[in-house]
């Protein structure tokens, strides 16, 4: 068996208050995750304890069989720019910049080549020479996504990454992102409120009364 992208063990975090506790998590290749759970449960935090931004108050995370809270700053540094790809609930666009411009600045830092497939897929293609303040928030969420996905990422991180889109555009947006961790063996993280989202990914995570459980 193939070794995981991801995978931690024992993990626990606490603010004034224990967060969750002994924690246990792993995704494969091709594999989707989702995690479900209320408002405060911790789904955030664990994404970016996973994803390099948060170290654990206890266990290991393992990031393409890397201890990822012992690599230097520039290993890390190294795994956002060519490895990873984070998808937040808001944009985070370059305002001034067209569409394009916004997408160029990702794959120039990762080396990568901008797929145009995927900007057909999003159904932006159009869109790439306007400027972010003259795009709706659903074109600037799909753009926001292409520029992740020019990264060509082996793992993806997707925090609410449908939470202000209207049904149909969420449908499309995991069309897309499925389709990617499928065809580049990539791996794709999602947490969500929506558990219509959570429902199309392979297994589906609950994450409750300070513990993670895979829903059957």
């Amino acid at each position: 068996m193939s070794q995981p992208l991801l995978e931690a063990t024992h993990i626990s975090h606490s603010f004034d208050y224990t967060l969750f506790t002994d924690i246990d998590f792993t995704l494969a290749s091709h594999e989707s995750a989702a995690i479900v759970g209320r408002s405060g449960s911790g789904k955030s935090t664990l994404l970016h304890i996973f994803s390099t931004f948060m170290n654990p108050n206890e266990g290991v995370v393992k990031l393409f069989g890397h201890d990822l809270y012992k690599l230097d700053d520039s290993a890390v540094e190294a795994l956002r720019r060519y490895d990873v790809g984070i998808i937040f609930q808001f944009h985070y666009l370059f305002k001034g910049m067209s569409a394009m411009e916004n997408i160029e600045v990702a794959s120039m830092l990762s080396r990568e080549s901008i797929d145009t497939d995927i900007l057909e897929k999003l159904e932006i293609k159009e869109l790439m020479q306007k400027k972010v303040g003259e795009l709706s928030g659903g074109q600037q969420q799909r753009i926001s996504i292409a520029r992740v996905l020019s990264k060509k990422p082996r793992i993806i991180f997707a925090d609410e990454p449908t939470g202000n889109l209207d049904k149909e555009t969420a449908d499309l947006v995991m069309d897309v992102l499925l389709d990617y961790i499928k065809e580049s063996e990539a791996g794709l993280l999602l947490v969500t409120h929506d558990e219509t989202m959570a429902a199309r990914c392979d297994k589906v995570y609950r994450l409750e009364d300070k513990v993670l459980k895979e829903k059957i």
